[in-house]
């Protein structure tokens, strides 16, 4: 199924629609949706529910871009969903009312466990599927599949204890995600999604928000890296990772390197003393801290969502976007099988960015980093 391109008209009357987001990156999609769908402001009802994480960078993050939504006219409820033990039965218990009542339900991330449980209660007849990053392209093809719902990077192991026991509300998940009967299901993606389960209609997110209401930025001569958290999640191995990181910054003369809101602090101190760049902590998505700027002219990344959203938002500067492929070598023996082809269909799919060959060796001095077609 091809995207639609272009914005949602709105209706005279909006059903009341609630947006669930875990990190900022959700929140700004759901920005863009809104947008888009004509849902901004009072008379849009909307209303976004953050649902809360424990960890400080994103929590940073996620306040600076609550208070943007607000700016934006939308009513945004801070919910502590991971304070302790009982707050998932206080959050869950406080928000039933709403759920039973929405006409329209966004999410950010249909793999979260909190978000399926979610759904489970809700009878909203509409839900709308926004961007969590290149997550988005195996839910749908997980989705067309039939399969059942798995981040890529956990794809290929035994299912846990954990896994086996919420099986049965993660089915009932993609069910309610399935379009049939009077629900209707879109996603709203900036990914490129070339087909699509029958009934699931495909909008495109363009970032036109973005563009409209920062930039366009100010370009220096220099270039800029962005972090990616893959050594976290267990796919990348870190030795491999820092030299590559200094090889790619050394080859194109990096200063600055934007770290990722799950990069440890400790990996983040090793690379700003092994390869003398500027570590950024960015306090808002890169989306919009790029399209404030100062920014590169050049950006380098490795495989990440980035490769499709920067050109996006930098649409009309001079900016290029680079995206050197992560090397099979570089890969963790606890990597999923799933990994190699995942990242690889990342960087392929990837449209107005530039290739680089990947690094040579992990062990060599600044070289083997060309440029390709």
């Amino acid at each position: 199924m091809s995207p639609r391109p272009g914005p949602t008209a709105p209706t005279a009357a909006a059903p009341a629609t609630l947006a669930f987001v875990e990190s900022p990156v959700q929140l700004l999609n759901v920005l863009e949706w809104a947008h888009s769908a004509g849902a901004t402001g009072p008379a849009g009802g909307l209303t976004v529910v953050v649902l809360s994480p424990n960890d400080p960078m994103t929590r940073g993050q996620l306040r600076r871009m609550a208070q943007l939504a607000r700016d934006e006219g939308l009513n945004v409820r801070w919910e502590e969903a991971r304070g302790g033990a009982a707050a998932p039965f206080h959050t869950i218990g406080g928000l039933t009312g709403a759920l039973r009542a929405a006409g329209r339900i966004v999410i950010g991330d249909p793999f979260s466990r909190y978000v399926q449980l979610l759904l489970t209660i809700t009878r909203a007849r509409s839900l709308v599927v926004v961007d969590d990053g290149t997550a988005t392209m195996e839910f749908v093809a997980q989705l067309a599949a039939g399969e059942r719902l798995v981040r890529w990077h956990r794809r290929g192991g035994r299912p846990g204890v954990r896994d086996i026991a919420f099986a049965p509300i993660s089915a009932s998940a993609r069910r309610r995600l399935t379009p049939g009967g009077k629900r209707t299901v879109e996603v709203f993606s900036s990914m490129p999604i070339d087909s699509a389960p029958d009934g699931v209609r495909v909008t495109v997110n363009s970032f036109a928000w973005t563009r409209e209401r920062f930039g366009p930025p100010r370009v220096s001569k220099g270039a800029d890296l962005v972090g990616t958290s893959l050594v976290e999640t267990g796919v990348v191995d870190l030795d491999r990772y820092v030299e590559a990181v200094r090889t790619l910054s050394r080859a194109h003369g990096a200063t600055r390197y934007f770290a990722h809101r799950r990069e440890s602090s400790e990996k983040l101190h090793r690379l700003a003393v092994e390869t003398g760049l500027q570590v950024v902590r960015p306090d808002l998505p890169l989306e919009l801290i790029a399209r404030r700027g100062p920014i590169g002219s050049t950006i380098l990344s490795f495989p990440s969502t980035v490769v499709h959203t920067l050109p996006l938002a930098l649409a009309g500067t001079e900016v290029r976007v680079a995206v050197c492929d992560i090397d099979p070598a570089w890969l963790t023996e606890n990597a999923s099988p799933r990994a190699q082809g995942f990242l690889s269909g990342v960087t392929g799919t990837a449209r107005d960015v530039h290739r680089l060959a990947s690094v040579a060796s992990a062990h060599s001095p600044a070289q083997g980093v060309a440029a390709t077609a």
